[in-house]
């Protein structure tokens, strides 16, 4: 059998998270808020949510599914992008723009962004890291890059996001 090169597995992995999004969006949350992680290794599902935000040169609204914890009564999201070297282009856009809507399940909600910053940071990516193991390698695959935890702060309802959001 031979193994999944690293190109292969990042198409596999593009297009898992595509058809995730396109589920969660066309189903207005009904389906794709839990999402199955076996393909990489963790053998339980995890909650999603959708993450907008706006395009900080385009002005284009940017939808994308992101594992999520709840602390506090705050959402709690990870800007690993896969332990890349760079930020993920949705947290480049908050950073410019903390005004976002998120939606977990069928419920969506206008608020803001903020990043975890010291002590603060560390509690929470730690409690990410036991919600969803592989941060702690996309850690080290990062390099120098301390990857951003950001919280998100329900602020009213909004509507639920659609398949042209």
């Amino acid at each position: 059998m031979s193994q999944e090169n690293p190109d292969e597995l990042l198409a596999r992995t593009i297009a898992f998270v595509n058809e995730h999004l396109q589920t969660y969006l066309s189903s207005g949350g009904t389906r794709g808020h839990i999402m199955d992680m076996s393909h990489v290794g963790v053998p339980y599902p995890l909650p999603t949510l959708l993450l907008q935000t706006r395009g900080r040169h385009s002005g284009q609204a940017r939808t994308v599914p992101l594992i999520y914890g709840c602390v506090g009564g705050e959402w709690v999201v990870i800007a690993s992008k896969g332990g890349a070297p760079e930020h993920p282009a949705w947290y480049l856009n908050l950073a410019a723009e903390p005004q976002v809507v998120f939606q977990v399940g069928t419920q969506a909600f206008s608020g803001t962004a903020r990043v975890a910053e010291g002590e603060e940071r560390a509690w929470l990516w730690d409690y990410m890291q036991r919600h969803y193991p592989p941060y702690r390698d996309y850690q080290v695959s990062a390099g120098a890059r301390s990857i951003p935890v950001v919280l998100l702060r329900a602020e009213h309802e909004a509507p639920v996001l659609g398949a042209a959001d």
